[in-house]
């Protein structure tokens, strides 16, 4: 079992184990053996951090451990995470390094390890660097290197890491942005507000929509090292879409900490989320004989309208565990063509492995131009469902159907909601909670269904 990577890599508050320096140093080095061992050869790793104040010290760590494994480093500096994915495959490298926790506050950081092909590092791979983490931590005792201090440790950054090699890395991302996946796209006349969160994209994604003509209102694009997601960026639109209405855009786009995903405001001020989007880009690729199989990957969480827009138009809509590293599983198992989270985490397999914020942006812009449509109006079709999420705590986690009363009540609501609702019943990954989560058509039938599958849950199993 692993312990310290997750689904999206290694994360946790930097400086505390396990985003201490030397633990970092460690992970770099354990990295870099496999590599090594692997390649028959020294790695080649390139390496790009968000905004965060413990990023650079972090990245550094890093990379003085993997070069004491022998390995070749290279850092991006300021870059989002589907920009790293990038390098490692256009370099090529034999690794991607990101140092970000994407949308957690700045206290938090993470560790984050692609593959050339822009997979994700092999469960093996992970295991293989937590053993040698905790095979350093168990022989030397307390940390006591001279390079780790009360903030967490930092290293000086390497000369051949700074300067010009980091913007030519950066520039390399850009240029594939606005040339091979914006091609022809024109944005003359058009009026978007860019929301960076003050984080990896707040240089990027402006200059992006700019080069390609668009009339650009950046906002949180100053990060301070202490302010990537702090009221902004994806988790907070409600600025901006205060913004769009203001100055009377055409649209407004808010990217979170990494750039990994995109939530629009159309120009009513209105959200177009990860769902909506998919709406979108599956009828465009729909149109064009390009959607693979008429399917649409997503996840338990998508709203039913979604579900029922597609099925409307005969694309079915597969879904997976929440989560992107599911999502692109089942992607490459079917073939799809397209796939995504209602967070905005959208993937198009054919272009990258991993979700990006400004191909996602690309994308819908390409959908008005070539349609001539405003954004709400390309939504047109996607009504989307009332839903009610209702938390009980548990004192165990039982399997539901193992326990009469519940799997009785769920039969009922299952049946009393039939085609028109869905229930989705699961346990928290992370807390001791029972998730109810019902959709349908009436928010009172819904709530009543809600409660009284929830009051069942307490009665059995909750925590008195």
């Amino acid at each position: 079992m692993k312990r310290l990577f997750g689904t999206d890599g290694m994360r946790g508050e930097a400086g505390t184990f396990p985003l201490d320096a030397e633990t970092v140093r460690t992970a770099g080095r354990a990295c870099a053996l496999q590599l090594a061992e692997k390649q028959g050869r020294a790695p080649r790793i390139v390496l790009g951090r968000d905004t965060r104040e413990s990023g650079e010290w972090l990245e550094t760590a890093f990379m003085a451990g993997a070069r004491e494994a022998g390995a070749v480093c290279e850092s991006a500096g300021i870059i989002t995470t589907p920009g790293v994915a990038f390098l490692a495959r256009a370099l090529p490298a034999d690794a991607g390094v990101v140092i970000s926790a994407s949308h957690n506050p700045y206290h938090d950081n993470g560790i984050k390890i692609f593959a050339p092909t822009g997979h994700k590092i092999a469960d093996a791979m992970e295991r293989r660097i937590e053993a040698d983490i905790y095979a350093e931590r168990d022989g030397r005792g307390p940390v006591d290197s001279p390079a780790a201090s009360a903030a967490g440790g930092r290293f000086e950054v390497p000369e051949t890491d700074a300067g010009s090699g980091s913007k030519s890395l950066r520039d390399r991302y850009l240029n594939y942005l606005a040339g091979e996946v914006a091609g022809r796209l024109e944005l003359n006349d058009l009026h978007m507000i860019v929301d960076c969160a003050n984080g990896a994209a707040f240089e990027l994604a402006p200059e992006l929509f700019t080069r390609l003509g668009a009339h650009v209102t950046a906002i949180n694009n100053t990060p301070n090292g202490r302010n990537i997601n702090l009221n902004c960026g994806a988790l907070h639109i409600e600025s901006l879409s205060q913004k769009v209405i203001a100055e009377r855009a055409d649209l407004g786009v808010a990217f979170d900490g990494d750039a990994d995903r995109a939530l629009f405001i159309n120009g009513r001020g209105d959200l177009v989320d990860g769902d909506a989007t998919l709406w979108i880009m599956a009828r465009r690729l729909a149109a064009r004989g390009e959607l693979t199989g008429n399917r649409v990957v997503a996840t338990v969480m998508s709203n039913l309208g979604l579900e029922l827009a597609l099925r409307s138009c005969g694309i079915e809509l597969r879904r997976t565990d929440v989560g992107d590293k599911y999502v692109l599983e089942e992607l490459l198992r079917t073939g799809a063509a397209l796939g995504g989270e209602q967070s905005g985490h959208i993937i198009f397999p054919h272009e990258s492995l991993a979700g990006d914020g400004m191909i996602t942006t690309l994308h819908i812009l390409r959908a008005m131009r070539e349609t001539g449509r405003a954004l709400h109006d390309l939504t047109a079709g996607f009504i989307r469902y009332p839903q009610v999420l209702v938390n009980v705590r548990v004192r165990e986690k039982r399997p539901f159907d193992e326990v009469a009363e519940i799997a009785k009540r769920v039969r009922e609501t299952e049946m009393e909601l039939g085609d028109g609702g869905r229930l989705l019943l699961r346990y928290s990954g992370t807390e001791p909670l029972a998730r109810v989560m019902i959709e349908g058509q009436n928010q009172g039938r819904i709530e009543r269904l809600a409660i009284s599958l929830a009051t069942v849950i307490k009665e059995t199993l909750g925590d008195s």
